[in-house]
């Protein structure tokens, strides 16, 4: 058994090494929410994936969602939570909240744990450097920002020095307002901004699905053009509208390609990366 085992960690490594060469010293942008967030043990995990990355030459820019977190610290001040199609209506208060939980308590954790794994982690929000500027998406809406510009100069810097910028998706305006900004777009705009090799965004499924009832309808790869064609068919409904329109839209703002993946899955990140067989959907150019 044990050499068996042996010569599975050997194919195991064989397999990763050119993707090790391909990846070395390119930038990677990690979209990180859902589950695999929340729960503990799988939050290890995708950490020590990014540490690992790191320390074989890929440039990681990890950023993460929180709203989980948000509408936990909301019922602790009495106060409910409340979306529209999936953005959640942010008056002057749940702001407040949103940015002490995402720019706060959850990036900061990201940050400490990293760093109990030997990386070097830096932890910033889109209000640093202007990394982020937005305006109001809907007024109905409230403080729920639309970007306007990406200033990649912090993250860059930051990957230059050797750290892993962990971004909380916090953008802000030029007369001091300060926006709840989508993750996924974030990370879409972001990626697009540093020409990113690859964007992998976490979630919560397996990734896009012809039919939404069977796991293993699972479309492993769809060009922008494909994608196009399956809102039409109503095989892109619901919730995975915003979210492949993001994978389109960092497409179209030079990354090389999106993955959706499972982020449940244990050490999906790495699997995607460093093998033949990769994970969830990949979102291509035409």
């Amino acid at each position: 058994m044990d050499n068996i085992a042996m010569q599975d960690r050997a194919e195991i490594l064989t397999q990763a090494l050119p993707y090790i060469k391909k990846y070395n010293g390119k930038i990677v942008v990690i979209k990180y929410g859902g589950n695999a967030m929340i729960n503990d043990e799988l939050k290890k995990m995708v950490m020590e994936d990014i540490a690992l990355l790191t320390e074989i030459g890929i440039k990681v820019v990890l950023v993460h969602g929180g709203g989980p977190e948000i509408s936990e610290m909301m019922n602790k001040v009495g106060k409910k939570a409340e979306f529209v199609n999936g953005l959640r209506v942010t008056d002057k208060e749940t702001m407040d909240i949103a940015q002490m939980v995402l720019a706060g308590k959850v990036n900061k954790n990201l940050v400490n744990l990293l760093g109990t794994l030997g990386a070097k982690a830096m932890g910033i929000s889109g209000m640093d450097g202007r990394l982020i500027e937005a305006k109001i998406k809907n007024e109905a809406l409230g403080f729920v920002g639309e970007i306007t510009k990406v200033n990649i100069e912090p993250i860059m810097d930051l990957l230059n020095m050797g750290y892993i910028p962990v971004v909380s998706t916090i953008g802000c305006d030029s007369e001091g307002n300060v926006y709840n900004i989508n993750g996924d777009t974030a990370a879409a705009y972001i990626a697009g901004a540093l020409q990113a090799e690859n964007l992998i965004m976490t979630t919560d499924i397996v990734g896009l699905l012809r039919d939404v009832n069977d796991p293993s309808s699972l479309i492993t790869k769809v060009t922008v053009n494909e994608a196009k064609q399956l809102y039409q068919e109503g095989v892109i409904s619901g919730g995975m509208i915003p979210k492949v329109d993001c994978c389109i839209e960092a497409i179209i703002e030079g990354v090389k390609k999106v993955v959706i993946l499972d982020g449940r899955v244990p050490h999906s990140i790495l699997v995607e990366i460093l093998t033949d067989k990769g994970m969830g959907t990949m979102v291509v150019g035409d």
